[in-house]
């Protein structure tokens, strides 16, 4: 008899959690059938001599052309008063493969738990740092996966573990700041000369080491919107840390709620743990969204690097990209899409030794092969949302 009541106690008690509490399943899976030429053999490392080989071309299946394939649970309980509590734990993976990606990590994408009130939420973990959450609304692309070159605009660290974030929406304003104790990004040397980072961060007695600091503020109102970033990394070098710096400023205009333009302009400036500069570059943006009809959607983008010292190097070629996509939808959770791109003096992505092959060393391989400076890619998928 007693058995029975706890029972039924214990029921009682879940029932009255879950009134007051959710928990939400989502996903995206993502994957296309892709053609580039012009690739590498190899991707530029120590190990080869920096060699990426002679070029090919390539049909492959890929992942997240569109969106990154991932599954993640969010979740909120009511805590009174206007307070809240939430939690997000996202993971990435690659749906042709069924591999784990963002370096294995079970949750890469996003991984934190904090709370949320009328003045704004804290939360705390791994997340997107605040340089790339405020440059979302104003990339034409708004970061498609495919050839968005995301390690060149908002650098390789726009994920960071041990992250403290604060987020305020107040009206048309968003305010954003954030703290990173240990980034935990790895940036192997690709190119002699460049310096290798290590994701040893939260060492005693080193407090800078592979520590990030950023933040970001955008004002969105009517068809105009602007917005303006900033972020730190200080990456692990040898025994040291870098100083990894990046600041932008961009705007957008939405005309009769059909198209968008929009573009902007990121400062670079990377020094190594001495203090010696291993990159200092200027990455320009511009390009637009139209809707032809309610299922048919196009997207334009132009990217520009004017790399102005590259690991000593003053004369390196500026790379640019201009890339394509065109999106159908079937219904509100899946839709099929084209996604083109072409790149000079570099890889699709904008892959070269000013981006130390972030992409590359990553998901694909868009490494230019010795003796070529531009390189084309073009691909066709099917994403569906949960």
């Amino acid at each position: 008899m007693k058995q029975t009541i706890f029972a039924l106690a214990a029921v009682c008690a879940c029932g009255v959690a879950s009134a007051q509490s959710s928990v939400t399943l989502y996903g995206v899976a993502d994957v296309n059938i892709e053609y580039v030429n012009k690739v590498g053999a190899a991707v530029p490392s120590a190990a080869n001599g920096f060699n990426p080989g002679a070029g090919h071309g390539v049909v492959r299946e890929d992942s997240g052309g569109y969106s990154g394939s991932r599954w993640g649970l969010r979740g909120t309980e009511d805590l009174g008063g206007g307070l809240k509590s939430i939690f997000v734990l996202e993971s990435g993976f690659a749906l042709d493969t069924g591999a784990q990606q963002q370096g294995g990590r079970i949750f890469g994408r996003q991984a934190f738990v904090g709370l949320d009130s009328q003045y704004g939420q804290v939360t705390f973990g791994r997340q997107y740092h605040s340089l790339f959450s405020t440059l979302a609304n104003f990339i034409p692309a708004r970061y498609a996966t495919q050839y968005e070159p995301v390690g060149v605009i908002a650098g390789a660290n726009f994920r960071e573990d041990n992250t403290v974030k604060y987020t305020g929406v107040f009206g048309g304003l968003t305010a954003q700041a954030n703290m990173s104790f240990g980034v935990g990004t790895t940036l192997p040397q690709v190119t002699p000369g460049m310096p290798v980072s290590g994701s040893t961060g939260e060492v005693p007695g080193q407090f800078r080491r592979d520590s990030a600091y950023g933040a970001g503020l955008s004002y969105l109102s009517g068809p105009f919107g602007v917005g303006a970033g900033y972020d730190q990394w200080n990456p692990t070098i040898g025994t040291g840390s870098g100083t990894f710096k990046k600041a932008a400023v961009m705007g957008s205009y939405a005309i009769n709620g059909t198209a968008k333009v929009m573009g902007g302009y990121r400062w670079g400036q990377n020094k190594d743990q001495n203090g010696n500069l291993i990159l200092r570059d200027d990455f320009y943006w511009v390009g637009g969204q139209y809707r032809l009809s309610s299922a048919l959607d196009f997207t334009l983008e132009y990217d520009y690097q004017n790399v102005k010292n590259v690991g000593g190097n003053v004369h390196a070629a500026n790379p640019w990209q201009l890339a394509l996509i065109a999106d159908y939808s079937f219904s509100k959770r899946t839709d099929v899409y084209l996604t083109m791109a072409y790149a000079k003096n570099a890889g699709l992505a904008m892959e070269s030794a000013a981006s130390n092959y972030a992409t590359s060393l990553t998901v694909n391989n868009y490494a230019l092969a010795n003796g070529q400076s531009s390189m084309f890619g073009a691909a066709i998928g099917i994403r569906h949302i949960f």
